[in-house]
C-alpha cells in the first residue's frame, strides 16, 4: 500500500516533466516600479514574458508584484493563456507580407527566402523566436516600448492567412488559389527574350 501513493506522485510528476518542455518562455523586458507611500516608497517589478511552442503559437503576457520571480511566473502564466495560432509556410516563415499596429506602435513584417535567419528587432525577435519563424525581415516604425512592439506584432500575425484558410473561405480548392509553376515560368520567358 505505501507504494501506491509513490506511483501516483511519479506519474504526477511525470506529467509535469512533459508539460514544462512543451512551451518556452523569454523575458523581454523588466522594470522596477515604485509607489509613493506614506513611509516613503514602495518598489515593485513588471515583467513583459513572451511564451511560445516555436511550432505556430505565441502569446505574451504582463506580470507585476513586489519581486521579480513571482512578477515573471505571474506573466509567463497569463502568457500561456493568450495564445494565438500563426499559419507559417514550411514552418519556417510567413505566407505574406504584413503590417501591425498598436497605439504608436507600427512594425512591418516580410517574408524571407531559406537561410536568411531572424531580421528583428529586441522584442519582436522574441516574439519571433518563441513563434518556431527562422526567416524574416522585420522592422519597428513608430513606438520602442516593448509592450507596444510586441503588441503591433501579435496584432500583424493574427492578420496574417494561409492558401488553405482563403481557399476554405472562398470554397476552392489551394491549387485554384496559388500561381501554378508553369504559368509564372511561361510569363517570364516572353520578358526575357524581349531584353
Amino acid at each position: 500500500m505505501a507504494r501506491e501513493p509513490n506511483q501516483r506522485g511519479n506519474q504526477r510528476g511525470g506529467r509535469r516533466e512533459q508539460e514544462a518542455p512543451e512551451f518556452a518562455d523569454r523575458l523581454v523586458a523588466i522594470n522596477r516600479v515604485s509607489k509613493t507611500v506614506k513611509g516613503g516608497k514602495r518598489f515593485g517589478f513588471a515583467a513583459l514574458v513572451v511564451v511560445g511552442d516555436q511550432k505556430g503559437r505565441v502569446g505574451f503576457g504582463k506580470g507585476k508584484a513586489k519581486e521579480v520571480p513571482e512578477a515573471i511566473r505571474k506573466a509567463t502564466e497569463q502568457a500561456k493563456r493568450q495564445m494565438i495560432r500563426v499559419p507559417l509556410r514550411e514552418g519556417r516563415t510567413l505566407h505574406h507580407d504584413i503590417e501591425g499596429r498598436h497605439g504608436a506602435g507600427k512594425v512591418v513584417m516580410r517574408t524571407a527566402p531559406t537561410g536568411t535567419g531572424i531580421i528583428a528587432g529586441g522584442p519582436m525577435r522574441a516574439v519571433f523566436e518563441m513563434l518556431g519563424v527562422q526567416d524574416v525581415v522585420a522592422k519597428s516604425i513608430g513606438s520602442q516600448n516593448p509592450y507596444n512592439m510586441i503588441r503591433a506584432t501579435i496584432d500583424g500575425l493574427q492578420k496574417e492567412s494561409s492558401p488553405r484558410s482563403v481557399a476554405q473561405r472562398r470554397g476552392k480548392k489551394v491549387a485554384d488559389i496559388l500561381p501554378k509553376r508553369n504559368d509564372a515560368a511561361k510569363a517570364e520567358e516572353p520578358a526575357t527574350e524581349e531584353a
